[in-house]
């Protein structure tokens, strides 16, 4: 009991009932109140994450330290952009992300390598923070199960300025039979780091979101590397032999029941 209730005065703040239970998420719950209004020391967390927000929506894409990272991997890269020419222009039209630039297409277009049965983007989107710090670690958990696979990756695409849809239209002029993009969120308050992961079957400029398989909140407050990794693996193999994505192809990865029958060679840890 403090001061001003020994008194018999009321408290200036008033602890909401439900603060025990802050302890198991990030979520803004249990803010308390003083008066009609938030207290002091609420109200700056909630301009410091609002700031940290639109910092990650602003950050740009450093996609030559993946290059590194990705390189002592064993894996080789290419870089594209969207037909959004800066920042500005790509958050005030979503269009111009979803599709590559002319250069970007001629250069994708020419290669001579074989084509590939998967193809890795790794795209801003809307927090390149949370591909700077999750994208690398999730290909690391990913790569053994592609063996496992026996999938041919192919270069690993690293996107500036673009939207989920980008993915398609890329892989299309790859000519890969399946493609997933690895995407920053639309950062939230209590998330300014948070990736996505949208895999389609048979990629190509007309696809509907619909037939894109999604998984998200990929970070290790939310669905750790490991986890995504298996559910990613697990939608491929899946997607490989049914030859469809989207909303015809549901996540069962967490259903024990069928993990001898479909896809015996995982194992959730």
């Amino acid at each position: 009991m403090n001061k001003k209730e020994e008194q018999g005065l009321s408290p200036l703040v008033h602890n909401n009932p439900w603060e025990t239970l802050r302890q198991f998420t990030a979520a803004r719950i249990a803010l308390g109140r003083t008066g009609s209004s938030l207290p002091t020391d609420e109200l700056l967390r909630f301009g410091l994450a609002h700031a940290q927000a639109r910092d990650a929506v602003h950050q740009p894409f450093d996609s030559q330290s993946l290059e590194t990272e990705l390189f002592a991997l064993g894996l080789e890269t290419l870089t594209v952009s969207s037909a959004a020419p800066d920042r500005a222009t790509y958050l005030c039209r979503p269009d111009l992300g979803r599709k590559l630039s002319e250069n970007s297409r001629k250069a994708l277009q020419g290669l001579t390598v074989e084509p590939a049965d998967v193809v890795l983007v790794i795209a801003d989107g809307l927090s390149s923070k949370a591909v700077h710090r999750q994208a690398v670690p999730l290909i690391a958990a990913l790569l053994p199960y592609l063996r496992t696979l026996e999938l041919k990756l192919g270069p690993v695409v690293l996107a500036h300025q673009s939207r989920v849809a980008l993915g398609d239209d890329i892989a299309q002029a790859m000519k890969a039979r399946a493609v997933a993009i690895l995407i920053g969120e639309r950062p939230g308050l209590s998330s300014p780091d948070s990736l996505g992961i949208y895999m389609t079957w048979g990629p190509h400029t007309k696809r509907l979101e619909s037939e894109r398989n999604c998984i998200s909140n990929v970070r290790p407050e939310g669905l750790n590397y490991p986890q995504a990794a298996f559910k990613l693996a697990w939608l491929l193999e899946q997607s490989f032999q049914k030859k469809l994505s989207g909303v015809n192809l549901k996540d069962e990865s967490d259903n024990p029941a069928l993990h001898n029958k479909v896809v015996p060679m995982f194992k959730l840890e």
